[in-house]
């Protein structure tokens, strides 16, 4: 899949714990980890602001696009 979470990286720029995170997003720690392991298919734009607003950061810090033919069922670009 070409849209990849970078929270990992964020977390660490900010030094803040993703249990400390969960926490105060209310988000659960697995469920959390999840969307930190890009496990899920989509992130809620309310999750999504409240990790912006608790990591100072905007959404392009923590989601990035890498572009791959495959997704529009191209074989071939």
């Amino acid at each position: 899949m070409p849209v990849v979470m970078s929270l990992d990286v964020m977390l660490a720029r900010r030094k803040v714990r993703a249990r400390d995170l969960a926490e105060k997003i209310g988000l659960s720690e697995t469920q959390l980890s999840l969307l930190r392991n890009g496990k899920v298919k989509g992130v809620r734009f309310d999750t999504l602001a409240k990790l912006c607003l608790v990591l100072d950061c905007r959404p392009g810090d923590l989601i990035d696009y890498e572009p791959d033919p495959a997704d529009l069922g191209e074989a071939n670009p």
